[in-house]
Order: structure tokens, then sequence, then C-alpha cells
């Protein structure tokens, strides 16, 4: 009975210390990846924000171009993640290759369908409270 509450205290903190481990570990990799960034690499920042790097010479900050023409300046430690674009691109073309020639959807470009005629004739009173039109 005696041995219970040091068995109980040991019990709470290792959970604690293995998750402060982790924690550290993450942190030491997402720093590993932050310093090694470069310019070409398309990266992702704490807000969201997709963007490829163009200038890494300085040593705290970054010069992301986030559109064509546009360049804005960013600190390493907002940088969350490093795209990969050869997997983005893979991802597209095999969307792109799963798509038939021949769609029904690239017929009615070619032949444009006529629109349904609203007339009069064609349409019915509805017998229900709001008195709206169906065909």
């Amino acid at each position: 009975m005696e041995y219970l509450f040091p068995i109980l205290i040991a019990l709470l903190f290792i959970p604690i210390l293995l998750s402060g481990r982790k924690q550290r570990r993450q942190m030491q990799d997402m720093q590993k990846m932050q310093a090694a960034l470069e310019a070409g690499d398309v990266v992702v920042t704490t807000s969201g924000l997709r963007g490829t790097i163009v200038d890494a010479s300085y040593e705290d900050t970054l010069d992301i171009e986030i559109a064509d023409g546009v360049v804005t300046t960013w600190v390493r430690g907002a940088v969350r993640e490093k795209v990969n674009p050869a997997v983005t691109e893979d991802a597209s073309e095999e969307e792109s290759t799963e798509a038939t020639p021949e769609e029904p959807a690239a017929k009615s470009l070619e032949e444009p369908a006529a629109a349904p005629s609203l007339e009069k004739s064609t349409l019915e009173k509805d017998e229900s409270t709001n008195g709206t039109a169906r065909s």
C-alpha cells in the first residue's frame, strides 16, 4: 500500500514526458526543413498561402512568389511545409488521363442545345397552394 502513491505518480508523468519528447522531435524536424529551404521550392505558410521561393539567401527571411510578379517577404518560421511539385503534377496528369475524349459535355460545345420553351401552352398550373407552374 505504501508503494501505491509513487506508482500512480510515475504512471501520470510517463505520458507527459513521452509527449514532450515527441514535440521536441517534431520541432527539430521543422527547423531543419526551414533551414534547408532554397530557391525554387514550393512551400505552404502557416496561414495557408502557397508560393514558390524566389530568394532564400537571407538567414531569417524568404522571398516567396505567390502570383506572377508578386513577391512577398516572409520569416522562415512561417513556412509550415514544403510541397513536392512532382507529386501534384503526377496527380493532375492522372486526373486528365481518366477523362474520356468524347464526353457529353464536349459534344454540347459543338452543337448548342435548344433552350426549353417556356410557352404558356406547355406549362400547367400546379394544384399546390403556391400556384407555381410546372412543365
